[in-house]
């Protein structure tokens, strides 16, 4: 089966097809972030890509038209805790689970970015390397899901502003890693990751 590309988004065979994607696997704080979403075959939207190549305006402004034109989406996150209980993978899959299962239209298909399938979406399922790349419905997914999820640093670092969550959006940097180091963990740090456990067992 050859891999779907962007120019799928408009055959009308692909309608109710849901791509999946997430945001926030590698960060050392905050919820890991998933979506799902079902393009509507009429209503393209030019200008799909993977979020990560996009600069946070134009994924602004794309995240509105996805909402506005996609016969379908969801957003949907696992929690710290259930990061650091079920490890981060698990974690992902959970999310992505959460956000196939909240779209209001039942996808007949599932393609999800990456090379791991999350259980239990109830429908035919297919894990695409770099789909969010290649496959619209997933760069679509993606953009939800970073969008989401930078809107939740925000919301942390209103809460915790020492750290700085909305410059690095959780993520390792020097920045990030200074911080931690002066002030310690917070409850939004993920205690499983390495660099956060350090600081809680510095022995």
């Amino acid at each position: 089966m050859r891999q779907p590309d962007l120019f799928d988004a408009v055959t009308p065979d692909l309608a109710q097809v849901a791509g999946i994607d997430e945001a926030g696997r590698g960060p050392l704080a905050g919820p890991v972030f998933a979506a799902a979403v079902i393009l509507d075959p009429s209503r393209p939207i030019a200008g799909l890509a993977d979020s990560k190549m996009l600069a946070a305006p134009r994924r602004e402004e794309l995240a509105a038209r996805i909402r506005e034109k996609s016969l379908a989406w969801c957003v949907a996150s696992a929690t710290v805790d259930e990061i650091d209980s079920l490890n981060i993978l698990q974690a992902t899959m959970l999310a992505m689970r959460r956000a196939c299962e909240g779209l209001s239209l039942r996808p007949l298909q599932a393609l999800v970015d990456g090379n791991c399938i999350p259980r239990g979406l109830g429908c035919a399922t297919q894990a695409i390397i770099k789909g969010d790349a290649t496959v619209a419905a997933i760069a679509a997914a993606s953009i939800l899901a970073k969008t989401a999820r930078d809107a939740d640093c925000v919301v942390l670092h209103q809460h915790y502003p020492q750290y700085q969550f909305d410059q690095h959006k959780g993520y390792g940097t020097a920045l990030h890693l200074s911080r931690l180091l002066a002030h310690g963990p917070c409850p939004a740090h993920r205690r499983s990751f390495a660099p956060v456990r350090r600081l809680l067992s510095p022995e």
